[in-house]
């Protein structure tokens, strides 16, 4: 953008004001600049247009008289006195020029109310396009912030429900103890933990405890995913004395917690239990493990 002193040096320059350093000076800048070298263009036209604006003039008789005595190194003669009532004509083509000026300063507002124009027009656009910007991205960040609290509500959730599950586990086994230790038959339970298979449910957790003095056994199962409607869990003893798992029946999980407490018995006596292990079945179950283990016990 062409600064206001570039531009008042550009009108003079136009008119042949310059001299000196200062020409040089706005020659060199002029130079480097396009839009200043249109603005000269233009100024130039118009200063140019007024030489043909002016009405064509006589000059008076003693002028040629003055340049031969001039050239010839005479002292010309006295140009006869003019009478007092005489009054100097003003030059017709003064007006012109003054025309011309305005015209010119004219054009040099009117570029620059233009310009300033579009500069105001182009801040405002700036300004709306950073404001819808900053909306957008408050509005981005404040969606996020909504997903992480719900997020962490909902992580602050699972992990109360898993501890409470875990109370209750350690719990309900602490008074099968207590009771079994009143009886003198602590030391004859089977305590076995199983551990998940599922790849993609990894903190499927059970507890077994079998009771060989009563044949029955009470197991508690947390975070296992409910089984679709055609499918069983299904419950196996290991005992040594059979080449085969042991049937100790089905069960089903909880759907929201994934949790079951259920008391089971084996379908054939068994006093050597080595695991415990959970499969997916078919609905009832099956005479032997068919589907895939998703818990089983070291």
């Amino acid at each position: 953008m062409i600064d206001e002193r570039h531009e008042e040096l550009a009108a003079q320059h136009a008119f042949g004001l310059l001299e000196g350093a200062e020409r040089a000076e706005f020659v060199a800048a002029m130079e480097a600049s396009p839009e200043l070298r249109r603005l000269v263009a233009e100024l130039t036209l118009a200063a140019t247009g007024l030489a043909h604006a002016a009405p064509e003039a006589t000059p008076p008789e003693e002028l040629k008289a003055r340049i031969l005595a001039s050239a010839a190194g005479r002292v010309p003669a006295a140009a006869p006195a003019r009478p007092p009532a005489e009054v100097i004509a003003f030059p017709a083509w003064v007006p012109w020029l003054a025309a011309a000026a305005l015209g010119i300063a004219a054009l040099w507002y009117g570029r620059e109310y233009s310009a300033a124009q579009a500069e105001n027009g182009r801040l405002q656009t700036d300004a709306v396009g950073a404001l819808a910007a900053l909306h957008q991205a408050q509005a981005q960040l404040d969606q996020e912030r909504g997903a992480a609290l719900r997020s962490l509500e909902e992580t602050q959730s699972e992990l109360a429900r898993a501890k409470q599950m875990v109370t209750d586990t350690s719990r309900r086994v602490a008074e099968l103890s207590a009771q079994l230790k009143d009886q003198g038959e602590l030391a004859k339970l089977k305590i076995a933990t199983l551990a998940s298979m599922l790849g993609n449910s990894p903190a499927a957790v059970a507890v077994a405890v079998w009771d060989p003095s009563r044949a029955q056994g009470v197991l508690s199962v947390s975070k296992l995913p409910a089984a679709a409607a055609e499918k069983d869990y299904q419950l196996w003893v290991i005992d040594k004395r059979y080449p085969a798992p042991v049937s100790a029946g089905t069960f089903v999980v909880d759907p929201v917690t994934g949790e079951a407490h259920v008391v089971f018995r084996a379908d054939k006596p068994v006093d050597a239990i080595a695991k415990f292990a959970v499969s997916l079945e078919r609905k009832g179950g099956a005479p032997s493990p068919q589907g895939p283990i998703v818990l089983i016990s070291p």
